[in-house]
């Protein structure tokens, strides 16, 4: 049982960051807020809980290009 909740645990996960992905390369200046967008390659990490399944997480960096007038404002 612990192998097929693992294989659902990462197709979701696979899903997620797809998700995240499709969203983030259909609006790549955030509706005129930025010159660009972009973003990095999820980094996978499993974070251990005790007495229970670990749980999945990624850190997605993310590049945001913009100027501004006042860049302490």
């Amino acid at each position: 049982m612990q192998g097929k909740y693992s294989a659902d645990r990462d197709v979701v996960f696979d899903a997620l960051t797809a998700a995240i992905g499709t969203t983030h390369a259909a609006d790549r200046m955030l509706g005129g807020l930025c010159h660009w967008v972009e973003g990095e390659a999820p980094s996978p990490v499993v974070l251990p809980v005790e007495g229970a399944a670990s749980l999945m997480a990624a850190v997605i960096p993310v590049v945001l290009h913009y100027t501004t007038v006042d860049s302490l404002a």
